[in-house]
Parts: structure tokens; C-alpha cells; sequence
């Protein structure tokens, strides 16, 4: 596995993620537990150091399994992620409420990196309304909480007004090579990394719509590569080659899925790209 430094927290982290809002699913639906956290502990065994989930993530189940497959020493070798979901909150008390139930779902006493979910304007708003950072600080302050960041989906003039808006310590922005110029971007990823921010990409398959669904565009241009790669190869190699980029979040719902991505994100040429493939990206 390959590995970044983690800007503003002193922490070297693995440059891939596991994310948790695409679990494996049964015929019904639910989760297949079993198989899920064998996937998550899968990946920690292979080397990622960083899961993420969130409250509302599988009917909000996502928290309690991720919880149990960090049982039995997995929690000490990874990051545990995990966002506020603001829109939800009825008032200052409903949002400790929340936050207490998401420690108790995970069953830890303690979050690593705590995120404000899906900013946007209205959010934001609502987020001060409900004086959100306060809260954040204090739980910070009394241990429950090591980081503080926020994950974004609006424009990138917002995204340059949000990084002024709180000293954050990282942030988590969408971002693939047909979503360059999408909410904040390339340009976001780069402001943010000036700024000495951590910055965590989602979506970087596209939510998997880059590996099952190539664009026919992008396809004459792979067929006409010097190299053959896979999709998947193609969307984490244009991403990992910019140093900007802390680590990005998967989300691997099968075991196939999981070895191929430990595969290209343990390559040492990973991050590397031929002077054509940049021209071309």
C-alpha cells in the first residue's frame, strides 16, 4: 500500500480509504453483515488506515457494522471517520443526541475525524445556526473528537469561502477526471492544499459509473494509450498523481473489487503517469 502524510495532524495514512456507504447487500436489501466486515477488515489487513461512514449511510446501519469489524484490535490500526449530519437536526440538543447515538453505534469513545456532512449553503447556515463548531470544540476538548473537517458538494466559490469560514484541519471534495471542473474541483483540491489542508477525495470511480460505464469519449482515448490499463487504474492513477491529493475513499462492496483496488494503490508507479497520458488528461 502506498502512503501520504496527513497534512495538519502529523499522521501518515494509506492513500487508499474504505468507504462504507456501498456495503454489500442481500436479496432483501439489508447488509450482508458477515461478508462487510470481512471486506472492512480485509482492507485493514491489506494496509488501509483510513474507514469512513456516516449516519444515514445504509438505513443507517452502516455505523453499528463498521463498529463490529473494528472489534477484536481493528480500531487501533485505522482512522474511524464519521459526519454530522446536520440537515437533520432539529436544535442544539438533537444534534448531541445524534452525536452521542453515533458513539455508541461505532461503540467507541472517541471519533478521529469528525465531519460536517454535505456542506452546502444551506447547511453551513443551518450548521451556524445550531452553533455546530462550538459543539465540535468541546467535544474535541474532552477527548471524543481528535479532527475537525467538513465534507463539501456545492460551488467553488463556496469551497474557497468555506476554507476561510473555520480553521479546519481537512476537508473531503468529490473529484474525478470528468468531474474536474464539478463543485470544487481541481482548482478546490489545490486551494485547499495551499491552505495546508489534508484533502480526502470521494467518488473517485464515479460511484462506479467510471469502471461499468466508461465514457465512449474516454474509451477511444484508452484505446489509443501507449499503456493498457483498467478502468480503475485510469481514474486512481489521474488522482493519485497529483500530490494534492491525501487519500481517496472507496467504496468496495465485493471482495473482487477490494483486491484489485489494494493491487493498484500498493503499485509504486501508481502515482505516475507518461508525459502522454498527462497531455491527454
Amino acid at each position: 500500500m502506498q502512503y501520504r502524510k496527513f497534512n495538519k495532524i502529523n499522521e501518515r495514512v494509506s492513500l487508499l480509504g474504505m468507504g462504507t456507504m456501498r456495503l454489500p447487500e442481500k436479496e432483501d436489501g439489508d447488509v450482508d453483515e458477515r461478508e462487510a466486515i470481512e471486506i472492512i477488515r480485509g482492507a485493514i489487513d491489506s494496509g488501509v488506515t483510513y474507514v469512513d461512514t456516516a449516519y444515514t449511510y445504509h438505513n443507517s446501519t452502516s455505523e453499528v457494522i463498521l463498529g463490529k469489524a473494528l472489534k477484536d484490535g481493528y480500531r487501533e490500526k485505522a482512522l474511524l471517520a464519521d459526519k454530522m449530519p446536520i440537515w437533520l437536526v432539529r436544535g442544539e440538543q438533537h444534534m448531541v443526541e445524534i452525536f452521542y447515538e453515533q458513539l455508541e453505534r461505532l461503540d467507541t469513545d472517541c471519533i478521529d475525524m469528525c465531519l460536517v456532512h454535505s456542506v452546502e449553503v444551506d447547511i453551513w447556515e443551518r450548521a451556524k445556526e445550531l452553533n455546530l463548531m462550538s459543539f465540535l470544540e468541546k467535544m474535541k476538548a474532552q477527548g471524543r473528537i481528535k479532527h475537525i473537517g467538513f465534507s463539501f458538494h456545492d460551488s467553488y466559490e463556496f469551497f474557497a469561502k468555506m476554507l476561510d469560514e473555520y480553521p479546519w484541519e481537512f476537508c473531503q471534495i468529490q473529484l474525478n477526471y470528468m468531474d474536474k471542473n464539478h463543485q470544487a474541483g481541481v482548482k478546490g483540491l489545490k486551494l485547499a492544499a495551499q491552505k495546508g489542508l489534508g484533502v480526502i477525495i470521494m467518488e473517485p470511480l464515479k460511484g462506479g459509473r467510471l469502471t461499468d460505464a466508461v465514457p465512449p469519449a474516454v474509451k477511444v482515448l484508452w484505446d489509443k494509450a501507449e499503456i493498457s490499463r483498467t478502468p480503475a487504474e485510469w481514474a486512481f492513477k489521474w488522482l493519485a498523481n497529483k500530490p494534492e491529493v491525501t487519500l481517496m475513499l472507496s467504496g468496495m462492496s465485493s471482495k473482487p473489487q477490494l483486491e484489485e483496488n489494494i493491487r493498484i494503490l500498493s503499485s509504486e508507479d501508481v502515482a505516475e503517469l507518461t508525459p502522454e497520458e498527462k497531455n491527454r488528461s
